[in-house]
């Protein structure tokens, strides 16, 4: 409305200073419009350049969220910079278990995000912030430049469990490599049979009457410590790079 209000006060101010046979009425009646359209002219330079009329408001949502890994026995989540100081990131998630799609936070630099540890669900809390006219009024004036709801800025809070690993793209592919490399595969399986085989001969020396069935749970129970373990330190390995 501004705008218009702008716009008939330049009009008017033309044909009353053009076509008004009173000089001295004209001269005042175009004095007035000049000043309507001094301040029209400022509270619009204001809303554009401050934001005059407008606020920031806050929603908030939560999703649950599922790692992008294929491993079940490894959960991740996976990270890509953008650009080369690592000052932004774009994480990668899934939004349900069996998800083949993955999504990933907004790319844009206006975007934060912030990794915490929980033991609750794992979630992505999401905060937007947009810019709205503080009533009805300022919309009345303001609302022709169609600049309410306006984005401003986006806040991520990832809450992961701590069996969660967090990995650039990057350091996920040197893993997928180096643990399938056949000679990495090797040395595991040598050095987990050593370690299964030394856990079985102390449950066995702490209980000598051990049956099959209690045998086999501890092999299992091993192995499964050995693994972890293992993955564990070829994470850390190249995560030190």
């Amino acid at each position: 409305m501004i705008v218009i209000l702008l716009i008939l006060a330049v009009i008017g101010a033309f044909v009353c200073y053009v076509y008004m046979s009173n000089r001295v009425l004209s001269n005042l009646i175009t004095l007035g419009l000049i000043l309507v359209m001094g301040v029209s002219g400022v509270f619009i330079v204001k809303n554009d350049r401050d934001h005059y009329g407008l606020h920031n408001v806050t929603t908030t949502t939560t999703q649950t969220i599922y790692s992008a890994s294929p491993s079940k026995q490894m959960p991740m989540m996976i990270y890509q910079s953008l650009g080369t100081a690592d000052k932004h990131r774009v994480y990668v998630y899934k939004t349900s278990a069996n998800a083949k799609k993955t999504h990933h936070t907004t790319a844009k630099v206006t975007t934060t995000n912030t990794v915490k540890r929980t033991t609750g669900k794992n979630r992505i809390v999401t905060q937007k912030t947009y810019r709205e006219y503080q009533s009805k009024a300022y919309k009345f004036w303001f609302g022709l430049a169609d600049n309410g709801h306006q984005y401003v800025k986006e806040h991520n809070t990832i809450y992961l469990n701590r069996n969660w690993t967090v990995l650039s793209t990057q350091q996920a592919k040197q893993l997928q490599k180096k643990a399938q490399s056949k000679t990495y595969q090797a040395q595991q399986k040598k050095a987990a049979k050593a370690y299964v085989q030394k856990q079985v001969m102390a449950a066995m020396t702490k209980d000598p009457t051990m049956s099959a069935a209690q045998r086999q749970k501890v092999i299992q129970q091993a192995t499964a410590a050995y693994q972890a373990q293992a993955m564990q330190q070829l994470i850390t390995q190249i995560k030190q790079g």
